[in-house]
């Protein structure tokens, strides 16, 4: 097999893998999604995606972290919650993900309802939170696929240009 060949196909498949992980546990997604644009632009010789288009891809990647926990916890704040609420909702959603999907889904919801259990203790105030901090969440997947996406699509644009 053509090694250039190779190179596109592993770059290919690290392009699709990342973009399935922004939005599912268990796959570091914009790592991986970075990756394979690293790994077309190396297929290229970095002829038409240089070092500075890989540097804006990089720190396009890295905001989808701060994207997932900034969501996470405006999530629960629209819904009332306290600020240790908020915090409960980022640690759960951390921990979350040594759990698969179950704990990614559940953890910011659990993290959020401790959290506002230990400020009152008001179960619906807590469950209040616990679904804001579960609402982010699923903004912020949203939002990490959208910026997985536009990193896609300026690599093509740089690299048609």
């Amino acid at each position: 097999m053509d090694p250039l060949f190779a190179l596109w196909v592993v770059a290919a498949f690290l392009v699709l893998a990342g973009l399935v992980g922004l939005v599912l546990p268990g796959i570091p997604g914009a790592p991986v999604l970075f990756a394979g644009l690293v790994c077309a632009a190396w297929a290229e010789g970095f002829r038409h995606v240089g070092w500075k288009t890989l540097l804006v891809l990089g720190l396009l990647g890295l905001s989808t972290y701060g994207v997932d926990l900034l969501t996470t916890a405006v999530g629960a704040k629209r819904f009332g919650a306290s600020k240790r609420a908020i915090v409960g909702a980022i640690l759960g959603g951390l921990i979350g993900l040594f759990f698969g999907i179950p704990g990614v889904l559940l953890g910011p919801f659990i993290g959020a309802a401790i959290g506002e259990l230990t400020v009152r203790r008001d179960l619906p105030a807590a469950t209040r939170a616990g679904i804001g901090a579960t609402l982010g969440l699923l903004l912020g997947a949203a939002a990490k696929l959208a910026i997985g996406v536009s990193m896609v699509g300026l690599f093509v644009a740089v690299r048609l240009v």
